[in-house]
């Protein structure tokens, strides 16, 4: 079986779609499976062996000048070329997450028209080496915000498509409108033409089938994976005292104030005097105010020497980090439909504490690794970390059953051995289909 993946680059930051996406492709390649994961927009980033080929489809540079600029719909191939050299694209689009959310807007109805839309071009491009070049027996789509090009693949080859649903809603629901509005009816005229969906949680998969008007049978859960072998070697370090982690963008999004206020209210208790907060993850320009606001929140509570941020971190990097602290949380403003940190997190015994809604409740009960708080709620937030914190045996215990459960059932083998099942389901269908 030959599969392309289509996967959505981040504009240089560590993005957990890329690294699950990633560690996807990396899986299935080990089943056997012919698979070429396509970076869209610009590069991937990922903290693992980056598996994608070194190419772009629909590049940030041309897409964004065909938005803006007619005559770059119709510039020549070498023009094109140029502009989605990756090297080019990584320069040129390290400050995209800072575009005005209308221009964003706009070229998002734009691409969500595939032929239709001023990006038309770049569609051909694609369709023309899929049929050319790649030759794939299916195609996987990482979300549905890239599937303006979904009615050509079907027009011009008849393959199966599939896509993932992993965050499509947070995104759109951040545009202004009529934007926001455009886009979802877009999405809602694609729905029909999609073969199949997948989703990594029950939670999201309803949630997902309202929102987009797509029929529940239509997505399949398959178990979000993370390649747990690379985290069996983690223990806590010695000589270090307590340790609250937090390992995600610095955004409001991710919901770093919400453990900055829950952090405070613990701290407040002398049985965590020594108790350190440890941040981790990406800090883009845009989120740098927003950072130091909770940064200096917790100097103006006298805590000046008891949280560290630590930057962006690499696998190795993240390892260590992993490695220093007794519990994470990472308290999502969004309803969060998968969750890759928790995994991480208990892949090395660290149980968690996360708010009770998105995927999370479903991901605690099946992997039995953390403790849930009312949304919002800081002072319920501070005691579930407090209990933890305190009962040590408690805390072991949770974390080796979350382990143990990632390594039975959320590892890349069950995430590739069902995507790998159900790929070739579709294209069993398809064929089935053709010979009537």
């Amino acid at each position: 079986m030959k599969l392309v993946y289509l996967t959505s680059g981040a504009a240089g930051m560590y993005c957990g779609s890329c690294m699950h996406d990633n560690t996807l492709a990396r899986g299935l390649a080990q089943l056997g499976v012919d698979v070429l994961l396509t970076p869209t927009y610009t590069p991937i980033r990922t903290d693992e062996q980056d598996v994608s080929i070194d190419r772009v489809f629909f590049g940030g540079i041309n897409v964004f000048l065909q938005q803006k600029i007619p005559m770059f719909r119709h510039a020549p191939a070498f023009i094109d070329r140029l502009l989605d050299q990756p090297w080019l694209i990584r320069m040129a689009t390290s400050r995209a997450s800072e575009m005005n959310s209308k221009e964003l807007g706009a070229l998002t109805v734009s691409m969500l028209r595939g032929r239709m839309g001023r990006q038309r071009k770049e569609v051909g491009k694609l369709c023309r080496w899929l049929a050319s070049d790649a030759k794939p027996d299916a195609i996987m789509l990482s979300n549905m915000l890239i599937g303006g090009c979904i009615p050509a693949i079907k027009d011009e080859m008849g393959l199966p498509v599939i896509v993932t649903l992993q965050g499509d809603d947070i995104f759109l629901d951040d545009l202004p409108e009529p934007y926001r509005s455009d886009a979802i009816g877009e999405l809602r005229n694609l729905g029909p033409v999609v073969d199949g969906f997948i989703a990594h949680s029950d939670y999201y998969a309803d949630h997902m089938a309202d929102y987009l008007s797509i029929p529940r049978e239509k997505i399949e859960v398959t178990p979000l994976g993370v390649d747990a072998k690379q985290f069996e070697h983690v223990s806590r370090a010695e000589g270090e005292g307590q340790a609250i982690g937090y390992l995600a963008r610095l955004a409001p999004e991710k919901g770093l104030h919400n453990l900055t206020e829950a952090f405070i209210r613990l701290k407040q208790d002398p049985q965590h005097k020594d108790c350190r907060l440890l941040i981790a993850g990406w800090l883009g320009s845009h989120n740098k105010g927003y950072a130091e606001k909770q940064f200096e929140r917790m100097r103006e509570a006298g805590l000046s020497d008891d949280f560290e941020y630590v930057g962006s971190v690499d696998h190795d990097e993240k390892l260590e980090f992993l490695s220093r602290i007794d519990v994470l949380s990472v308290p999502t403003e969004y309803r969060e439909p998968k969750g890759l940190f928790v995994l991480e997190s208990l892949s090395c015994g660290v149980p968690v504490v996360q708010p009770a809604h998105g995927a999370f409740p479903e991901m605690l009960t099946r992997l039995q690794g953390g403790e849930l708080f009312s949304p919002g709620d800081h002072a319920q937030h501070a005691e579930k970390l407090s209990e933890l914190l305190q009962q040590p045996e408690k805390r072991a215990a949770m974390g080796q059953r979350g382990r143990a459960a990632v390594r039975s059932g959320y590892d890349t083998d069950a995430m590739s051995h069902q995507t790998q099942d159900l790929v070739q389901r579709h294209i069993a269908r398809l064929k089935g289909q053709n010979r009537l």
